[in-house]
């Protein structure tokens, strides 16, 4: 087997499987954040049950979050190290700031506010849980802003061989960079609202503590709403941003073959990549792909045949990917504000909280939809227009690829079982058990 196609496959099973976690600790940092922060100004007990509950799910997502995220940094050296040779004056910089600042601000105040219950004054145990908020999400950046740099390398210079750092402040100033980081933050806070009312909604349906969810289930209403609507948004600004910077990416999302101006985006295209077309395109809009990409109706927009065909990436991987996100954005800007509507009497209102309950896989799906679409959408570089995938793997066999592949798979399964069990657990039980 391809030691390229191992490689890949391995770093997509862990970095997917760790972001299953990242996401939610994200976001339900910050909602916990708020709940405090309304027991503190109001005194009332409610918020701080709401706060202890919510917070325990937190801990046992964050918990195994750290533990699937060691093995990702070793994967630079083991499976990637011509990649770390080559690039790693530049990428490692940011990655260590990362873990000597962000990370271990969150750490150090998440224990704070884990075992200082009753120890420390009320605004101090607040603004504990603040600081592992905003920490996390520094953390968040400075991640995202070294992949942002394999999207578009900048602030480099090339020496022996090898890009070195130029210009620290253009790497962290790289706008398409802060594209995807508010394009994945946002998302990351909604998922957090759909997780909060799905649970809420499980609770509700049995008329378990009502007051306690329904105020929980309000929190998680206006999160989904704001920042549903606020992801497709920013969504939009990073789909410009591709063009811009990756038009083949671009071509790909699409399935967009032929160059042209006022160029049309179909509601209905089914790729067929070996043959350089479409086998159907149904339902096209005049110029709507120049107006969403330029914001003009006549710009051209560049087709997958304008690129040599070793330099376009997976057309139907990427293009599926792409509407699978964009789908299901749709579908929770829709059910998000019907939820918000309802919030004040949404326990009459079954068939809605029955959706929401089967509705929490689907916020991480369309997450991990996207950032499919910017991986896969990258090839065949591993940094854009600077190296290939296939000049960044390390010379080991494909054995031995396969064989921590394999052993990763039966850990991670193991890690992910529990996870579901001790959520699930926790969750059903409610807030008696805090």
């Amino acid at each position: 087997m391809d030691v390229v196609w191992l490689s890949r496959l391995q770093f997509a099973v862990t970095v997917f499987f760790h972001f299953i976690f990242v996401p939610l600790t994200l976001g339900l940092s910050l909602i916990i954040a708020v709940m405090e922060t309304c027991y503190v100004r109001s005194g009332n007990e409610v918020y701080k049950r709401m706060a202890k509950f919510w917070g325990k799910l937190f801990l046992i997502n964050f918990a195994l979050g750290v533990v699937t995220g060691i093995t990702l940094e070793f994967q630079f050296g083991t499976n990637w190290s011509r990649y770390s040779k080559y690039v790693g004056d530049v990428f490692g910089s940011l990655l260590a700031i990362e873990a000597t600042v962000a990370f271990f601000l969150e750490s150090t105040f998440i224990a704070v506010w884990t075992f200082g219950w009753n120890k420390v004054s009320k605004r101090t145990h607040a603004a504990a849980i603040w600081l592992v908020a905003i920490a996390g999400n520094i953390s968040a950046l400075w991640i995202i802003l070294a992949n942002g740099w394999m999207q578009n390398p900048v602030g480099y210079v090339m020496k022996n061989g090898r890009a070195e750092l130029a210009d620290f402040f253009e790497v962290i100033a790289n706008p398409y960079a802060w594209g995807q980081f508010f394009h994945t933050i946002t998302a990351s806070w909604m998922l957090a609202g759909f997780f909060v009312m799905g649970i809420c909604a499980w609770h509700l349906l049995r008329k378990n503590e009502v007051d306690f969810f329904k105020r929980s289930f309000r929190f998680g209403a206006h999160f989904a709403l704001i920042f549903a609507v606020i992801t497709a948004a920013f969504g939009h600004l990073e789909g410009q941003s591709v063009a811009k910077y990756q038009p083949a990416k671009l071509a790909a999302m699409e399935s967009f073959w032929n160059t042209e101006a006022h160029a049309p985006m179909h509601l209905f295209v089914v790729p067929d990549p070996q043959n350089a077309r479409n086998i159907v395109e149904f339902g096209a809009i005049p110029s709507m792909l120049s107006i969403l990409a330029y914001n003009d109706p006549s710009a051209p927009v560049q087709g997958l045949l304008a690129f040599p065909k070793e330099n376009r990436p997976p057309v139907t991987e990427t293009f599926i990917s792409f509407r699978i996100m964009v789908g299901l954005g749709g579908i929770f800007i829709l059910l998000a504000l019907i939820a918000w509507i309802w919030r004040n009497r949404i326990e009459n209102h079954r068939r809605i909280l029955n959706i929401l309950v089967w509705l929490i896989p689907f916020p991480y799906i369309a997450i991990m939809a996207g950032w499919a679409v910017a991986e896969i959408g990258r090839q065949p570089w591993i940094v854009y227009n600077l190296m290939r995938t296939t000049d960044a793997v390390s010379p080991v066999p494909s054995g031995s690829v396969l064989t921590s592949l394999i052993a990763f798979g039966v850990i991670y399964f193991i890690l992910g079982a529990l996870d579901i069990w001790l959520i699930g657990r926790f969750a059903r039980k409610g807030p008696a058990t805090v």
